[in-house]
């Protein structure tokens, strides 16, 4: 198989674009926990939420969020926490410049953890359907041994106009085609080279979702520290729209 294909044969194992785009949302109950949120100053915040995505735009909703009667909205260049019945209580345009000179340690304001949260999972649950959107760009790399298991690799680039980890990003491949790692370094979060497992893959409507995550630091020969663990997603009652 040549090197182009392997994009196309992740996206046919993960359902198929056809099916994808008759979709237009996506909504789950998770929960979201590890050391990341802590040391952000959040540790429970997102620990029983329900999230909704939009397939088509780059948009998420988590609710409720830090507070029973709150909800987030996420857009790459506008962050809102408002009440239930659409109060605004804050907003922020342009969100990501406010992370620039964020170290690991840096703690995030409300609105700060609305647009990490949200463009982070919008990648996780839109992967790998939006490679095949305009300005992604697709390579498969050498392959990568991991506990005896060969994985295929695929780098993206993502195009400036997605909000993301970070531009360059590293995608493993099992033998049915799942991504089930991950590599970034998530520059509004530290820059930290992370590892990011994917596991537990269920089909919903024709499209399969991983419905655990986990997040650990990436040593530099790729391979991982075991604890502790900077994010873990449980993610349930998976339905679209």
């Amino acid at each position: 198989m040549n090197m182009s294909n392997l994009r196309d044969l992740v996206i046919e194992a993960h359902g198929g674009l056809d099916r994808w785009n008759k979709m237009k949302s996506i909504h789950g109950d998770m929960s979201i926990t590890g050391l990341l949120w802590a040391r952000k100053g959040w540790p429970d915040a997102l620990k029983d939420v329900h999230v909704t995505v939009d397939t088509k735009t780059q948009f998420t909703s988590y609710h409720p969020f830090t507070a029973p009667d709150k909800r987030s909205l996420y857009r790459p260049d506008h962050t809102i926490v408002e009440t239930l019945d659409g109060q605004v209580l804050e907003e922020r345009q342009y969100p990501r410049s406010t992370f620039e000179n964020h170290k690991p340690e840096t703690p995030w304001d409300v609105l700060d953890l609305a647009y990490f949260s949200g463009y982070a999972i919008w990648n996780y649950l839109c992967t790998p359907f939006l490679f095949a959107w305009p300005g992604f760009e697709t390579e498969e790399i050498d392959p990568w041994n991991e506990n005896g298991e060969v994985r295929r690799r695929l780098k993206v680039i993502f195009p400036d106009t997605v909000a993301t980890h970070c531009p360059e990003q590293i995608f493993h491949i099992n033998t049915d085609g799942l991504v089930c790692r991950l590599d970034y370094s998530a520059i509004v979060a530290g820059n930290i080279p992370t590892a990011h497992y994917v596991e537990d893959y269920k089909t919903f409507d024709g499209i399969k979702i991983a419905t655990k995550r986990r997040a650990f630091r990436r040593n530099p020969d790729g391979t991982t520290m075991a604890t502790p663990v900077p994010v873990n997603i449980e993610i349930a009652n998976i339905s679209f729209s």
